[in-house]
């Protein structure tokens, strides 16, 4: 199947969903072009082992970000996946739907039909959830959604604290209620990674009409004029190209995307043509409006060794990992992020704008380095940072590493609602619930109490959470800076679409894996010209007070 009726490029969270749904038409013939490898090998089929893959080149693109201006020129490390089930495959498997306003804000930006009635039924439709809300959550869907065993009581200890500081509780934050303390969800499976790969692309490659090129780059679109007509890949030394029918879709990231949308030249006129590059369509939002979230990590001391250091040793991991291979079960087969918040900031804010994950142990997200002793720590973050960066060309050679600048911490609203939060940890951290197991504060320490340290604390150690997006912002088909229009189809040209996080016209609450695979979901109908599901009429749970209260 040298030729297709549509080429995917990219396996990842939304390609592989996008994959599955076209090639269960068998009218198409539906190609799939990635530039990664096999995800077999426990690195990343055992939850547990999650620092591991997205820190390993076989795996991971290897992107970082320029020198970050307002973090004193620090360079954060972008890692997207490179192998079969893309960032899925390498992600911390945390599963968050968004708020339903999230999705209501894209509709007001412009992308017409994508308000959280118009997604809702996506998302049911895509999720078995396991202990979700009933009526809201799917129970048929590929990808498993579940909860772990919740081993550490600190876990518990979270959720009352919260309570305790006067928050609410929520039974499932991805149903109708977001906001509060819960049990947080995987995309683990009987024990195993759950990723695109492993519950929409293997299912799929076993239809006649779907095939995996995998080892391949994509370097340009092909075009007759103005109308997409095939992709130029690198294969080992050589050249190659596939032809596609009908159309060419577009899901290698929101670091990729852009970049290969400006190599086949769409992007900003000026810009293209500086490198040399023949423009297509001029669109100047291409690789623009570039978002992310960042966090912290509020680390404090344990009195009891009920945490995860006590197995911070070979012996111990060489145990959990013969268990693992064993049985699929054990502390191998969680991600450990088994507990975690959605709250507002303050009074005024309709939804929640901070985001917790809670970890019975005191260590970085890479793995690589422990606090001394037996720790917990909360990952907390503002939602919705209104700083805004951009993916650029250095150029026109498709090898070249593309520059990403995120301009992180650039609006001054970002500093005051980082210095809310880590205050806000430190409110919860000194509840009840948490004076059996409370030592010191590790980090930042209880030395860092003015504005002035908590801002020099937050510039040294603030990270990404990981969920890039933006860069091919969706909107309406007049608007200068959209890229595509609501139903992915890039603007100014004709048989292209984008179908990924990329096109997000602002980050959604939470972790960005669930929503893109809602993307691939939802313009797969869109491409077939099916009508959408029928939209959901739930409203979401707001709460009450939120003008006068900020809890």
């Amino acid at each position: 199947m040298q030729d297709a009726t549509h080429i995917v490029i990219g396996a990842g969270s939304a390609g592989a969903a996008l994959a599955y749904r076209l090639s269960e038409d068998p009218a198409n013939r539906v190609l799939v072009l990635e530039a990664g490898g096999t995800d077999a090998g426990p690195f990343i089929q055992m939850p547990a082992a999650l620092s591991y893959p997205m820190n390993m080149s076989r795996y991971d693109w290897g992107f970082s970000s320029d020198p970050e201006p307002y973090l004193g020129g620090r360079r954060l490390a972008t890692p997207r996946g490179r192998v079969v089930g893309g960032s899925s495959s390498i992600n911390g498997m945390v599963y968050v739907r968004g708020h339903a306003r999230d999705f209501d804000t894209w509709e007001a930006m412009g992308a017409k039909g994508w308000a959280y009635r118009d997604v809702a039924p996506y998302f049911a439709r895509m999720e078995t959830s396991h202990g979700g809300e009933a009526g809201v959550r799917g129970s048929t869907g590929p990808l498993h959604v579940t909860r772990g065993t919740k081993w550490s009581p600190l876990y518990d200890a979270f959720i009352e604290a919260g309570r305790q500081a006067g928050y609410e509780t929520t039974a499932d934050y991805n149903g109708l209620k977001q906001e509060g303390f819960a049990d947080m969800e995987m995309t683990v499976w009987r024990g195993r990674r759950w990723s695109t790969a492993n519950a929409y692309l293997k299912p799929a490659l076993k239809r006649d009409n779907l095939r995996l090129v995998s080892g391949v780059t994509a370097r340009r679109i092909l075009f007759d004029g103005t109308r997409a007509t095939g992709v130029e890949i690198a294969r080992g030394n050589g050249i190659e190209t596939y032809s596609a029918s009908r159309e060419v879709i577009l899901a290698a990231s929101s670091i990729n995307s852009p970049r290969l949308l400006m190599l086949s030249g769409i992007g900003d006129a000026d810009a293209l043509s500086a490198l040399g590059i023949p423009v297509i369509a001029d669109r100047k939002g291409v690789g623009q409006n570039l978002q992310d979230h960042l966090e912290l990590y509020i680390q404090q001391a344990c009195t009891q060794p009920i945490t995860l250091y006590k197995h911070w040793n070979l012996f111990s991991k060489a145990l959990i990992g013969a268990r693992w291979l064993l049985t699929g079960t054990g502390l191998g087969a969680s991600n450990h992020f088994e507990a975690c918040a959605f709250i507002r900031s303050g009074a005024g804010v309709e939804y929640p704008d901070i985001q917790y994950h809670f970890l019975p142990f005191a260590v970085r997200y890479d793995g690589k380095a422990a606090a001394e002793g037996h720790g917990f720590q909360a990952h907390v973050g503002p939602m919705r940072s209104k700083s805004r960066g951009r993916v650029a060309l250095t150029s026109p050679d498709p090898r070249a590493a593309p520059s990403i600048l995120f301009n992180y911490m650039s609006h001054p609203d970002d500093w005051a609602d980082f210095r809310k939060a880590i205050r806000l940890t430190r409110e919860i951290f000194g509840q009840e619930a948490f004076a059996p197991y409370r030592g010191k504060e590790i980090q930042p320490g209880a030395a860092v109490q003015s504005d002035e340290d908590l801002d020099g604390f937050i510039k040294e150690h603030v990270e990404s959470a990981y969920p890039p997006c933006g860069t091919c912002r969706m909107g309406d088909a007049g608007d200068p800076m959209a890229v595509v229009d609501p139903e992915g189809r890039v603007i100014g040209v004709e048989g292209l679409r984008v179908a990924d996080s990329s096109i997000f016209p602002q980050i959604t609450n939470g972790n960005l894996n669930g929503p893109s695979i809602m993307v691939g979901e939802k313009i797969a109908d869109l491409v077939m010209g099916k009508d959408p599901l029928p939209a959901s009429n739930q409203e979401p749970w707001i709460h009450p007070d939120w003008r006068t209260s900020q809890r």
